[in-house]
Order: C-alpha cells, then structure tokens, then sequence
C-alpha cells in the first residue's frame, strides 16, 4: 500500500509540484465579499446591485417592526447615490467589548456575521439573520457614509470598499432627532460603470414594504432628472398604509370582479408562539392571479413553507366544507386547482427563519408550513361558513377546474381555453379569450416586469402573453432528457399545444402567430436567438409556416414639443434627429432600459398594435435559393453557433473577424 501511495504521488507530481503551504490565501475581513459578491448578494449586475438597497431598508424595516422607528426615507439622488434613514434607535457607537478601539458601528460595518440580532433580545423577528447585510454594503460600495443620532449626539464615519477612510467623527447636538442613515453609490469595480439604480423598482420597494407593517411611513424621495423614462414615478410619495395586506390586494385586483365577494384576509399569531401571520386572498373572475409572499419583511420571490403552508390550509378548508355539503365531487381537487388562478398576499413574522441562500428568495423553514396551514385553515373554515352562497360559487369553480384538469390529461392534449376562463393553462400564461386560432397571437416575453407591461397593453380577444424565466435552455446543447425536464419549455410546449419533435401537429397550434418580444438590447437578443434556436431544432415546421414572428420594439423615443417618434436603433436615431427634429425647440431622447420599464401605453403603440406595429417573419432558408449545402448549411451554422463544441464557434470567430473590421460592437 505503502509503495502504491508513493509510486502515485511520483506520477502526479506531488514530490516536485510547485502547490505549497504560501499557495493557501486567507481572506479577512470583507475581502471574501469583493472577491465572490455573488455568494452575498447573487451576482454583479443590475438585479444584485438593487440588492443593496434591499439589505439597508431591511436593518430599517426591522427597528420598525421591534417598535422603534416610526418613518424610513428611501432617496434616490444622481451619480447612483441611494440613502436609507430611519428615526430608530441609531446603531451603537460605543467601544465594542470584543474590539475595545473599534466602536460598535465600525464592527458592524467592517466585519462579517456581526449585529444584534442572533441572541433575540434586541429584534424577535428580524430580515437580517447573519450579520453580513450592511457589511456587505459597505464591501460592494464605492463610497459610503453612515451617520448616526444617538442619545442627542450626531455621529458620522465614511468608508471607501468597506474601510474607513474616517474616524469616528462626533458632528454635533441632535436635540430633536435620532436614529441611522446611510448613505453609499456602489462600486464600479464591482457592478460596472453602466449599472445604474432605476427609480420604477426601488419605488415599488419602497411601496410594498410600506404594506407589510401598518406601523411605518414610508418616505420617497427621487431627483426628478432620474425620472425622464418614469414618468408614472412621482418625485416624492409618502406611503402609509393602515389596511395592510388586504388594501394591497384590493390595489392590484383594481376593478375586476371576484368569485368571492370580499377578500379572505386575517391576522393571527402562529401556534408555539412562533410569530404571526397576515393574508389576503381573492379569486379574480377573469382568472389572472398574483402571488407575493414575505417574510420578516423580506420578499421571498420563490415561494417556500408559509406560501406551501397557505395552499395546503386552503385546500384542506375548502375539502372540509365540500364534505360538510355532501359534494362528492371536491375530492379530486389538489393545492394547484385552488391556488393557481387565485390572486394572494402572505407575510409571516418568524424568529430564526432558515432561507435558501443569503439573498433570501425562498424561505425553508419546516415548521412554518404546519404553522401557517393550521392558522389559515381554521380561519377559512370560519370563512366559508359565513357566506355559504359565495363558498359554493368558488367550490364549484375550483371543482370545473379540477375536471377539466383530469379530463385534459387523460386525453393528453390541450384545448383552447373558453371565454369564461374556466381552465388555467400551465406557467404564467395569461390567455386570450378567442375560441379559435384565426388570427390569435402569443407574445413571448422575458420576466415577469414585461410580462407585465405587455398583459396591460395587449388585446385580451386576440392576444397572450407568456413570460420566460431569464434565458431558456439552449437544447442544441442539451439532452433531450434535460429538455423535457426544463419546466420553461414544458410551459411553452403546452401553451402552443402542438407538440414538438415526431409529435408536432400544426391544426393543433392555438395560435395562428407567435411573436417572441424580448428587448432591444444585446440580452434580448441571445434570448431571441434561445428562442429561435429552439424552435428550429424542435418545431421547424412552425417556422417554414410562417408562424413564427419577431417584434422590433423601439430603443429611443424622440420628443420635440408635441411631436413624438421611436427609433429602432441608434442609427435610425441619427436620421431622425437630422431629418425630422428641427427647429431651436428643445429635443428629449428617451433610452428605453426594457419592455418592463415601458409604460404600456407606449408598448402597445409602438410594439404590440397590429395595426401600427412592425413585425419581422423567421423562415427558413428556401431550398431553391440556398447554398449548395441546401437546409444542410443552416442545420450546420446552428450547430457551430449554438452547439456543444466551443472551438466550433471560435474557429468561426476566426473566419469571419475580418468582416466586423468596421463594424461598432456592443459589448
């Protein structure tokens, strides 16, 4: 064995092999947080830079929650400068004990896993659980300034990439104030130069965390030169809402009718004096739903235990009252058939949550499920009790949806949804209500922030709209097995309802056009190009029907007075700013930073309105004009482009490279 191990060692180089003990790197302090940001805060683009935000205003929120601050000011101000303050108890400034010449607001700003709240004593429930939110603000922050009003004294200290550049600085008397404020801009080095923060998300922020705690005034403040593309974002809004939860819903819901007549809402302390819990959910005639779900004020996106625990609560009441009727029938219905076509709000206040990751997108603590599932269902029970007319109404809808769900995978196809809406299909697909596929559309967006836009701007007799997840899997690289396992694919496949590969039937497309719409921006466009590569690998008959369709929304908007036009690309920019726009009147250029950030009005105008709008077809190279490879040649191109060989794609970088000398890249 002994000679087995050395004779190894020998062949791999373990005697002569340059890896030493001065080969292992330590990193202290917040330098493992500027080595691996996305191991704190999930990447380094836009997404994760907004991110920040949320780690500050949740140090606020939780003074809020503990019922020592009564106000937050969230400010938006140029050069990406964000400030969150609040009038709490201002983080600590004495000599810390374990690091008798650092104060306490310099160990919880320069070190990992530090704060008050792991012992319980100072927050019960708090977004914060490891101590590294702050801190990694002020690691990932070019520049930052806290300063703190504390027993009527004013304190202030400044870092530059999580060190001080300051001492504690004692600036003077605070008579009539107190608590933290921090001020920061996030690092170039980190994010980029081109990452800027966006007035439309920090203000929706800022607006729902204002729901979760009926206790706080919310305070918005933004430089009105930031909002040239928000023009639906007001400079300044103060949001205080004593409805709660329930007043969100209702502000979502607007004016559409309900199965039930008044929403189910409540607030109820868990059992094992856990936390509590507070909900608010209706059932939209029209079958469009919503989802939201927190978490010690935290807005988990993916879901978890509390919302796992409010559908199982939910079908168990509504199972229990179908037995007390006698209606047989309601034993077919799952979780899925009461849930998904419901529009729903949950936030629960636990001590020592458990989330899946440090960005907190889904909360997994086990006892929260049992928790919440008893609290709700007690509370539906009594619910649907009290009106017996509306609980049948909704029973027997969710029943209808049930069927029909079984009936459908017994036939193993997908029908057109009627107009009443009584079928959900899978994913986020918000269906038109035309019966045929004459002169029917899908538009197939990225996320759900354009997903969004364009459902509001759509026709809904003739028009859907199906979100997508980020980038879909790239099948000319993926096994067919990992392709039927991708659920953004199984949602698509579905919602086209035609099959794909040996399957594909087009008299069962339900859509005579499918438009993919994805921004116009190098991103949209590799989602674009998933998308095609996609269909050509597993649909191309769709394609050489003329089905398959890509929208060209615009990339500025010109505005001389009351005359208004889009430019596709920079280019078409130039020609209309030197033929159209003329005259000393002062000329606007509006950059649009997405579908999502486009007011919908705009989107249907320029993007969605057939009878205004441009769209391009996708066909396939016709055999008669192709190249002597014929259909071969596209087939091929695909293959080096989008394939599982990388030095495929760099050998035709390297063939065509002379013909982009002149070319302006976007990189």
């Amino acid at each position: 064995m002994a000679k087995a191990m050395k004779d190894l060692f020998d062949r791999q180089g373990g005697r002569n092999g340059e890896y030493t003990a001065a080969d292992i790197e330590v990193l202290e302090g917040l330098e493992p947080v500027r080595r691996r940001p996305g191991m704190y805060i999930g990447g380094t683009d836009e997404r994760a830079m907004h991110h920040l935000v949320s780690e500050v205003l949740d140090n606020a929120m939780d003074e809020a929650v503990a019922g020592h601050a009564s106000w937050i000011e969230l400010k938006l101000a140029p050069d990406n400068w964000v400030t969150v303050g609040d009038n709490g108890r201002g983080i600590p400034v004495d000599p810390h004990p374990k690091f008798k010449k650092k104060s306490a607001l310099e160990v919880v700003m320069t070190t990992l896993h530090s704060g008050g709240k792991f012992g319980g004593s100072v927050y019960s429930t708090s977004g914060g659980l490891h101590g590294v939110g702050v801190s990694v603000v002020n690691a990932l922050s070019e520049h930052l300034i806290v300063e703190v009003a504390r027993d009527r004294v004013i304190w202030s200290q400044e870092y530059k990439r999580g060190d001080p550049t300051t001492k504690l600085i004692r600036k003077g008397i605070a008579s009539n104030r107190r608590g933290t404020v921090v001020a920061f801009t996030p690092d170039t080095k980190i994010f980029g130069t081109k990452a800027q923060f966006r007035p439309a998300p920090l203000y929706r922020l800022a607006r729902s965390k204002s729901y979760l705690f009926r206790g706080v005034e919310i305070r918005w403040v933004c430089d009105p030169k930031l909002l040239k593309d928000d023009t639906d974002i007001p400079p300044e809004a103060t949001f205080h809402f004593p409805g709660g939860l329930p007043e969100y819903l209702a502000g979502i819901i607007g004016e559409r009718e309900t199965l039930n007549r008044a929403p189910f809402s409540g607030e109820s302390p868990l059992a094992e004096d856990a936390g509590r819990a507070e909900w608010a959910v209706s059932w939209p005639q029209d079958g469009e739903g919503f989802n939201g779900s927190y978490c010690n004020t935290v807005p988990t996106p993916q879901g978890g235990t509390h919302e796992q625990g409010l559908r199982t609560g939910l079908t168990r009441a509504l199972r229990a009252y179908a037995e007390l009727t006698n209606n047989r029938r309601a034993s077919v219905i799952t979780a899925d058939d009461v849930v998904n076509d419901a529009a729903f709000v949950i936030s629960v206040f636990v001590r020592n949550p458990e989330f899946q990751g440090q960005t907190k997108e889904r909360l997994s603590s086990p006892h929260v499920a049992r928790l919440v599932e008893s609290t709700i269902k007690d509370h539906f029970d009594h619910y649907l009790s009290g009106d017996p007319q509306a609980a049948n109404i909704l029973l027997e809808r969710i029943i209808e949806r049930a069927e029909d769900r079984m009936r459908k995978r017994q036939e193993k196809e997908l029908e057109r949804k009627s107009a009443t809406r009584k079928v959900r299909l899978p994913g986020k697909l918000s269906d038109c209500t035309r019966q045929s596929a004459e002169d029917t559309e899908i538009f197939l967006v990225e996320g759900d922030s354009a997903g969004g836009s364009a459902k509001s701007a759509r026709n809904r007799n003739s028009q859907a709209v199906l979100p997508l997840r980020g980038k879909i899997l790239n099948i000319a690289s993926a096994s067919p097995e990992k392709m039927r396992q991708n659920q953004e694919l199984a949602d698509l496949v579905q919602a086209l309802g035609c099959g794909y590969g040996a399957t594909f039937d087009e008299a069962k497309l339900r859509y005579e056009r499918v438009i993919i719409m994805t921004d116009a921006d190098v991103d949209g466009a590799h989602i674009a190009s998933l998308l095609m590569t996609f269909f050509y690998l597993a649909m191309p008959k769709l394609i050489e029907s003329g089905h398959l369709f890509l929208a060209l929304p615009p990339l500025y908007r010109i505005t001389q007075g009351s005359d208004t036009a889009y430019a596709m690309n920079d280019a078409h920019k130039d020609q209309l700013l030197k033929s159209r726009f003329k005259g000393r009147a002062k000329i606007e250029v509006s950059r649009f930073k997405g579908l999502g950030e486009m007011p919908s009005a705009q989107l249907k105008d320029t993007t969605m309105d057939p009878a205004k709008r441009t769209l391009l077809r996708v066909t396939l190279e016709d055999a008669a004009t192709a190249t002597t490879k014929g259909a071969k040649g596209t087939a091929d191109l695909v293959e080096r482009l989008m394939g599982r060989k990388p030095e495929l794609r760099f050998q035709f970088i390297q063939e065509n490279a002379d013909k982009l000398a002149d070319a302006e890249l976007d990189v």
